[in-house]
């Protein structure tokens, strides 16, 4: 059965499913010989579609806990680690990579394990890439041979899409704030804002999936002191992650404020010029209302060179005006 088959089928949650060898190669097996209860071989890793009609019943067959089939076919998950007697369930969260996907839109995947058996499960068109890097690694023979060392696995690689979301976000940060990039158009403005949104929602998640792997590592019998160890390192990297989506959403702010003063700068230049020519067009508009009064009695009615020394006279105004201006530093 392909994977294609699978996807696009509206009953089947079965999605594949690889018999792990002590050497991190996968051998893929076909879901009726799948039985999590008694696999004792190797290591067992199963990969279904969570909101697929039959999920619960296929899980059933596979010999899953019904409180555990419960908790990977819930509709809304945070991260979070929750270990009972019969194995670990997490829930994390990953970059969506998706086609025309937001990457802030951040893919769930939950995961169950023991010592011998993992099941992932993630719902309908909802595919992460750290997901199908690991299948590909089986595949190739240089996968994970222990569930301690899936795990690991699995969380560097989603934390390593994290970093370069995070990277990316920085990189389009630090070309706005270069000199001469930040500027009053519209589309600055929406592209920042952007950035802002993109920021939050990662960290949304970013801060429950740190407790759910400081949650994580603490467990012991499925993980050793090394892989512990490498899961508290990533769990270190999450608090890195969410300080910079943090000053990310910080510099956002910063460079969005910088354009509302370089807008408010250019509107007041603007009105500041209208005041100046305003200033010195109010006492000449004065003068022409004064001697454009249809009335008998004004001066220079009979003059012919009248209106020549009236506009040689208003000339002189504006400029003694505009000399003051300068004078008073106005201009």
């Amino acid at each position: 059965m392909t994977d294609n088959n699978q996807v696009d089928s509206a009953l089947l949650s079965f999605l594949w499913a690889y018999q792990i060898n002590g050497q991190g190669q996968g051998t893929s097996i076909e879901a009726d010989k799948i039985n999590v209860a008694t696999s004792t071989d190797n290591l067992l890793w199963v990969h279904i579609r969570s909101d697929g009609i039959d999920a619960p019943q296929q899980l059933s067959d596979f010999g899953v806990p019904k409180r555990i089939i419960d908790t990977l076919t819930a509709d809304e998950t945070r991260p979070k680690t929750t270990q009972s007697d019969d194995g670990v369930v997490t829930f994390l969260r990953g970059i969506n990579r998706n086609p025309n996907a937001d990457p802030e839109d951040m893919v769930s995947l939950r995961v169950w394990m023991t010592d011998k058996v993992v099941i992932t499960a993630r719902k309908k068109d909802r595919r992460l890439q750290s997901i199908v890097e690991l299948k590909q690694s089986l595949i190739a023979g240089d996968g994970p041979a222990t569930a301690g060392d899936f795990v690991c696995d699995l969380v560097e690689r989603i934390a390593d899409l994290i970093n370069d979301t995070v990277d990316d976000i920085d990189g389009e940060l630090d070309q706005y704030e270069s000199v001469g990039n930040v500027g009053v158009k519209q589309q600055y403005h929406q592209i920042l804002a952007r950035i802002r949104r993109q920021s939050a929602s990662i960290r949304r998640y970013l801060a429950p999936q740190r407790d759910a792997l400081d949650a994580l590592y603490r467990i012991r019998g499925i993980l050793n002191d090394h892989q512990a160890y490498s899961l508290r390192e990533q769990s270190e990297r999450m608090t890195r992650y969410i300080e910079e989506l943090d000053l990310a959403r910080e510099r956002a702010m910063v460079l969005q404020e910088e354009q509302r003063n370089r807008v408010a700068e250019a509107q007041g230049m603007r009105m500041y010029v209208l005041s100046i020519v305003t200033a010195i067009f109010l006492p000449l508009s004065f003068l022409t209302g004064v001697f454009g009064m249809n009335v008998a009695g004004l001066p220079g009615l009979e003059n012919p060179s009248a209106f020549n020394n009236l506009a040689s006279s208003m000339l002189g105004l504006a400029v003694v005006l505009l000399l003051v201006m300068i004078w008073k530093k106005w201009l």
